[in-house]
């Protein structure tokens, strides 16, 4: 009999009923069966556009790491699976398919005739093959995954040993992406999904940049005590790099990797915090007026900063050598919080000119200024994306201090986090999609991730204390 012969007679699967257990596998694996032969075949997801609104949602399964065919890793190559899926979960544009929900093999019509199909089978990932013609992609379309990635370690997953990576197409069988890494321990299990994860990011959205970032934030230590701790967004790392007497807060990193500078704050003065990466130490630089507010780094290396002049703080450029250089704007009004595009041609900036404190764009380049938040009465803390076409910025508005996002392209802004509770502080990372912000939502406040298109927040482990200001930044890999 003909497959599609045998299911002319079967129900709808809403509708199948069929009592007993036997009856009841025959059930599902045949509802499965049915989704795979009549469904259409699926688009390739070799690229995704995450930048545009309404991106699809990429599922994507893990085969059982492999040691040999049908020979799952239990070692080094169990741990490493797991760091792969607790990376991937912070994509917001990925869905990880259960393993539970893969099945064990496809059934002929002998296995329907007999009943002896498990759908709840739990080895329904580990497959007889890494690559090639062999590997059984059909399982994983019935469970609706669009990606599979298979893991192979060619001399056991033993210590300082290689494991070989690689995504396929599911519907197509399409070979996506592999490479492999070598020299894997288990302290360096995490780096390598970092790794991995990276890779697959650029090659997927063109952009791996989130996995390659790292967060510097404040945060609190004790009473009138806040330090500067850097930690990855998925909530690896987590370190400090301050410890000194006072209140630390709005950090920057520099393009390069090497500094980190902020605002300090302590009984009696103001100044600018300077942590060198490579020197491992910590300045603080006072200025005439004792204001210093709101450091951030322009692409060629030199900070901008709100400093005091007079009655009201105006945004001043210093150089290499963190000494004033110049003023970027002064205009006799509160002028404060720059941030810059990656060309250095944008500055986005909180001025006081019109009244109430509203957000700011600066054509470096022409010295044309324009307003671009134009609706509320306070909005604050803005950051442009890298690519110069959207400022997020914080609007208190009557349910609070809400994360709103200006298209500078249409001119269009649209909210991307509704609390509750209090959010503020958003920061765009390097690839202009992920947003971080601070929100005290669980009562604590603490860093949180978005998107520039909004979506469920994902809070990011930074220990105890409040954690406040993220800003991100890339510490070059070979340092």
């Amino acid at each position: 009999m003909h497959t599609f012969a045998f299911l002319r007679g079967i129900p709808a699967c809403g509708a199948f009923v069929a009592p007993g257990r036997a009856a009841a596998r025959l059930a599902l694996a045949v509802c499965a069966l049915w989704t795979l032969l009549t469904a259409s075949p699926a688009s390739a997801v070799t690229m995704i556009d995450i930048h545009s609104p309404g991106q699809n949602i990429v599922n994507l399964a893990m085969a059982a790491p492999l040691t040999g065919p049908s020979q799952v890793a239990a070692g080094l190559g169990a741990e490493l699976h797991k760091a792969i899926e607790t990376d991937l979960s912070f994509l917001p544009f990925m869905r990880l398919t259960v393993p539970g929900a893969v099945l064990e093999k496809l059934v002929d019509n002998t296995d329907f005739a007999r009943g002896v199909y498990d759908p709840f089978g739990g080895s329904g990932t580990t497959l007889a093959a890494w690559q090639g013609p062999e590997l059984d992609f059909k399982r994983f379309q019935i469970a609706g995954a669009d990606l599979l990635i298979t893991a192979y370690w060619p001399k056991g997953d033993r210590n300082n040993s290689t494991v070989e990576l690689r995504v396929f197409e599911t519907f197509s069988g399409k070979f996506v992406f592999g490479n492999a890494y070598a020299g894997v321990t288990k302290d360096e299990v995490s780096n390598v999904a970092d790794r991995f994860a990276a890779d697959l990011m650029e090659t997927l959205t063109g952009s791996g940049d989130f996995f390659r970032s790292t967060l510097a934030f404040a945060r609190t230590d004790g009473p009138k005590k806040r330090d500067i701790w850097l930690v990855k967004p998925t909530g690896k790392d987590l370190r400090q790099i301050t410890n000194i007497p006072g209140t630390a807060m709005s950090p920057a990193w520099s393009p390069d990797g090497r500094y980190v500078v902020f605002s300090h704050l302590d009984d009696s003065s103001h100044a600018l915090g300077v942590w060198d990466r490579l020197a491992n130490q910590v300045k603080l630089i006072r200025f005439p007026g004792n204001t210093v507010i709101g450091p951030s780094f322009m692409p060629d290396n030199k900070v901008a900063v709100s400093l005091s002049t007079g009655n009201y703080p105006d945004i001043f450029l210093l150089n290499h050598k963190f000494e004033r250089e110049r003023p970027l704007e002064a205009s006799g009004a509160i002028n404060v919080s720059p941030s810059f595009d990656a060309t250095g041609t944008k500055m986005v900036f909180t001025s006081s000119r019109l009244g109430g404190p509203q957000i700011f764009l600066k054509d470096l380049t022409t010295g044309a200024v324009r307003r671009i938040s134009m609706n509320g009465g306070y909005n604050t803390e803005p950051s442009i994306s890298p690519d110069g076409t959207l400022v997020a910025f914080t609007r208190l508005t009557d349910q609070g201090h809400r994360i709103f996002v200006q298209d500078l392209m249409t001119g269009q802004e649209r909210q991307v986090s509704f609390g509750p509770g209090r959010d503020e502080h958003p920061s765009f990372a390097p690839d202009s999609y992920f947003l971080a912000f601070t929100s005290d939502r669980s009562g604590q406040k603490q860093i949180y991730l978005t998107t520039r298109h909004g979506g469920d927040p994902k809070k990011v482990p930074t220990g105890a204390g409040d954690a406040t200001f993220p800003r991100w930044g890339k510490i070059p890999a070979q340092q």
